[in-house]
């Protein structure tokens, strides 16, 4: 069986490793916010959550992992992104009798005001705009077995830039096996998968003559054509298992877990990637986290740290994710989930 679990690993990165010769397709597909990660657990691990799943931030990672929760839980995530963009999540999950959980999902992305400049007023025109994303989702997930979980998030999409707009449906779907070899588990997401975005909004309506050799046309109102776009689908495989810690572990030491995750990333808009990670927890209360991601064009290495409270029949969890973006900085990833 250890072989077998070895062999798991070393066909994953194998299958996705042939691949990085392929050509980066980058400006291909709209809605990039879909992109970036949420909860800073999972960031702090390199973004290996796809088998992990056991949290509120499932909803994001694999629809599926929902069955991994024990009771109601919310979920917030931030992170100030580069040029004063913020970034949020808020998920909720919750029970729906036995062997099935719903959850409602939000991520947004947000930009400060900004003056408009035109080369005539390079200093402002005194006209001021935003640019705002946004994803809204409803999940299901239902447990086929002891061992066997899918998952399906219907969600709604929608880009804003000053005044004009996009928005789509897309959806999201997940599987997780649970094989019962001391811990291991292997999942699969596929996510964003829908129609495309086109801008439409006022700004595109523009007068025209329609006969430049007859004075005195009246122009007419005409609208600037704009091209659609795919969603950036993404396709992702992990394996995850508690190499030490008490039960069903590896290595038993009571009190101490560790657990080791690699995933391998499919998108549709970029070359195949690899993700490597860990989580190390003491007797579930203190948490340590790394990762490694590797055919980025910049992200390398992540870090977190987390800390948990019983609160009577109420849990809190506060994590902290460190996300090293080279010549671009660092950004750092504060998330919070309540279990009722």
């Amino acid at each position: 069986m250890k072989k077998r679990f070895f062999f798991i690993i070393l066909t994953l990165i194998t299958s996705f490793n042939i691949c990085y010769a392929d050509f980066s397709k980058v400006g291909t597909a709209a809605a990039q916010f879909l992109k970036i990660g949420v909860g800073a657990r999972a960031l702090g691990m390199g973004e290996t959550f796809v088998a992990v799943a056991n949290d509120a931030s499932s909803l994001y990672w694999n629809p599926a992992g929902l069955v991994n929760l024990e009771s109601t839980s919310l979920a917030l995530s931030h992170s100030l992104w580069f040029a004063d963009i913020s970034h949020d999540f808020l998920g909720v999950a919750f029970p729906l009798g036995a062997n099935n959980m719903m959850g409602v999902s939000v991520v947004a992305l947000n930009t400060s005001e900004q003056e408009v400049t035109t080369v005539d007023q390079p200093d402002g025109t005194g006209v001021f705009y935003d640019v705002s994303d946004i994803a809204i989702g409803l999940t299901y997930a239902r447990a086929l077995t002891d061992r066997f979980s899918t998952g399906l998030t219907v969600k709604y999409v929608q880009q804003n830039a000053y005044n004009e707009s996009a928005k789509t449906v897309a959806i999201d779907l997940g599987t997780h096996l649970k094989t019962g070899f001391h811990g291991l588990a292997i999942a699969m997401s596929m996510t964003n998968y829908g129609g495309s975005l086109r801008l439409e909004g006022r700004d595109l309506i523009a007068l025209t003559d329609i006969d430049k050799d007859i004075e005195g046309n009246y122009q007419v109102d005409t609208r600037l054509k704009t091209e659609s776009w795919p969603l950036p689908l993404n396709f992702r495989v992990g394996v995850a298992m508690d190499i030490a810690g008490p039960g069903d572990s590896f290595f038993r030491m009571g009190n101490n877990r560790l657990t080791l995750a690699v995933d391998g990333v499919h998108p549709n808009d970029n070359v195949e990637r690899v993700n490597l990670g860990s989580e190390y927890a003491w007797n579930e209360t203190i948490f340590a986290r790394a990762g490694y991601k590797i055919n980025y064009d910049l992200e390398k290495w992540t870090f977190g740290g987390g800390l948990k409270f019983d609160f009577g029949p109420h849990t809190m969890h506060f994590d902290v994710a460190l996300v090293d973006f080279g010549d671009l900085g660092k950004v750092t990833r504060f998330s919070a989930e309540m279990s009722f």
